[in-house]
């Protein structure tokens, strides 16, 4: 491609150029996908046809979940199709909405996160006026912020990113569309750019934190006053959201808040594979191995499409 050319395509140098590993990572990756669409489906499924699971808690893990499918997605099938193929090839406008929806559903995921932790801190800390205080009116409208955030924090970042001349090769060092890559191989001056990416970012992140912060700090306030029995309880309630929140919000701050220097393409890339892909699949794992009314909402459903090879292996 000369200098003068701007970029109509890019070409997503993957993971590795080794052909050796080429198929292991095929059938690595389309396995953690194919887990991560029926964990995630599967969590949607139940939360909607068990009644005992229509609760704020649910409701949110629900949206977790469709948010999780969302990002994995939009990364997912084209990282497997390049590794089946070959073809490494994406065009700009196709480049542009694989950044879109993964920005978009990856903040929304930010500010679900932080609505899970406030929903915790009503329920322990408020329990009297838990149903008063989470609505479903206040659900809703906690669930529609955190996409309309999302998608609002992804369209600057798209407007700002895709506004840049690339001029210059159009070899994406990554396996998807990402800011730090496109930056680097931006021909303009992208230093107003990474100002852009590091105080938006740092404003998703930390206020969306802050919020998580304060609704634990209050929950561990109010467990020093309880008994051992009450502490474990409430500790059970949210050791699973406590475990999610530090793997992604880790991952995020590695990510896109460390210095440009600081680390190179290479681990760029292991980090994004452990939010882009294993984190997706790990999400509905961690909500429902210790959770005993999700485990009795798959027993039911199961329970009705093979009725007869339950009750035997009930026996």
């Amino acid at each position: 491609m000369e200098n003068s050319t701007e970029a109509t395509e890019f070409i997503l140098l993957g993971l590795t150029d080794d052909p050796n590993l080429q198929v292991p990572l095929l059938l690595i990756f389309l396995f953690i996908y194919l887990i991560t669409l029926i964990g995630n489906g599967g969590m949607i499924v139940i939360t909607y046809s068990d009644s005992h699971l229509h609760t704020p808690m649910y409701f949110f893990l629900s949206n977790l979940s469709f948010a999780d499918l969302g990002y994995s997605s939009a990364v997912a099938p084209k990282m497997v199709a390049a590794l089946q193929s070959g073809n490494k090839v994406i065009s700009f406008n196709g480049c542009a909405a694989q950044f879109f929806f993964f920005v978009g559903f990856a903040t929304a995921e930010c500010y679900l996160l932080a609505s899970m932790a406030y929903d915790r801190h009503a329920g322990v800390c408020r329990p009297l006026h838990y149903t008063t205080t989470m609505t479903a009116g206040v659900c809703a409208r906690l669930t529609i912020g955190s996409y309309v955030f999302g998608f609002l924090n992804s369209s600057i970042h798209a407007a700002d990113t895709f506004r840049l001349s690339f001029c210059g090769s159009n070899e994406i060092h990554h396996f998807f569309c990402d800011i730090p890559p496109l930056l680097a191989l931006s021909c303009s001056d992208t230093r107003i750019s990474k100002l852009v990416v590091f105080f938006v970012v740092s404003f998703n992140v930390f206020f969306s934190l802050l919020v998580i912060l304060i609704s634990y700090l209050f929950i561990i306030a109010i467990q020093r006053m309880r008994s051992v029995e009450g502490r474990k309880k409430a500790f059970s309630t949210c050791a699973s959201h406590l475990t999610a929140v530090s793997i992604f919000y880790g991952t995020i701050i590695f990510m896109y808040l460390h210095p440009s220097s600081g680390q190179s393409m290479d681990t760029d890339k292991i980090a994004s594979v452990f939010y882009t892909v294993v984190i997706l699949m790990l999400n509905p794992l961690i909500y429902s191995l210790r959770n005993k009314e999700v485990k009795s909402a798959v027993w039911k459903i199961l329970s009705k499409f093979y009725p007869q090879s339950l009750r035997l292996s009930r026996k």
